[in-house]
């Protein structure tokens, strides 16, 4: 079995909590244990969880950081999705799908950033591809505040395939792009629909932006030549969001 170290008090505490993960040994430091940790222990214990007290400088060197937050844990390697898992079905069984796909997104911490936004507005999965991407490592489930253990993610050979499959199976696929003509706020966002997000520097592929139905953009004003990649994910999500909390009002 392939491990990996968790460490910070979220990141920990939600792996336990999600329970999708095998916990093999929780590391604590030594020095005065906060009342986040003790929460952790805690729950920990009532899950029959080993958990180790270590000198400080000990759990730096498991976690490979500094970042520990005094707490880090010995897991199972993070577990991916099935398309099956994320989809679930065609639209005619389920027409409020909302799927996120990032391309070229390599920043841990951008990814972690639009994971931690996706659990709060209900994403059904995020797609990313197996090269070109940032992973689903410690650094991710930190940065995403433990978000990372309940989302559901998976990872593609190919994002344009990917695409296709999804437009077969009845769903919308939308192209964040600076550049687009329509506004993201004029797209009716309500229906089965997937986001199309690139990253940092270079923005969606030609070949992927393509393959979308449609292309959108955030509106901007002032002299910012774009967003972060991160934040306009988060503009985008939240916006689905936004015009389905109105529909389910109506």
């Amino acid at each position: 079995m392939k491990t990996e170290i968790l460490y910070g008090i979220h990141p920990v505490f939600e792996a336990i909590k999600a329970g999708r993960r095998k916990i093999i040994e929780i590391y604590i430091s030594e020095d005065k244990i906060s009342r986040r940790i003790d929460s952790v222990v805690k729950f920990a214990e009532t899950e029959k969880l080993p958990v180790k007290k270590i000198k400080v400088a000990k759990l730096k060197s498991i976690a490979g950081t500094n970042k520990h937050q005094g707490i880090a844990a010995k897991v199972s390697s993070y577990i991916m999705a099935d398309l099956s898992d994320i989809h679930g079905g065609t639209v005619t069984e389920d027409k409020s799908r909302f799927l996120l796909l990032l391309d070229n997104m390599l920043d841990p911490h951008n990814l972690g950033a639009i994971i931690r936004t996706a659990i709060g507005v209900g994403i059904d999965g995020i797609i990313i591809p197996k090269d070109r991407s940032a992973s689903p490592s410690p650094a991710v489930s930190k940065a995403s505040s433990g978000a990372l253990e309940h989302v559901r993610l998976m990872q593609v050979k190919n994002i344009v395939s990917t695409i296709k499959i999804l437009k077969e199976k009845g769903m919308w696929v939308a192209g964040l792009d600076k550049e687009a003509a329509d506004s993201i706020f004029s797209k009716d966002l309500t229906g089965s629909v997937a986001i199309v997000v690139g990253g940092e520097e270079k923005g969606i592929r030609p070949l992927v932006k393509k393959n979308c139905d449609f292309l959108i953009s955030i509106p901007q004003m002032g002299h910012v030549d774009s967003l972060n990649a991160s934040v306009a994910a988060g503009v985008a999500m939240y916006e689905v969001f936004r015009q389905r909390e109105i529909e389910k009002k109506e």
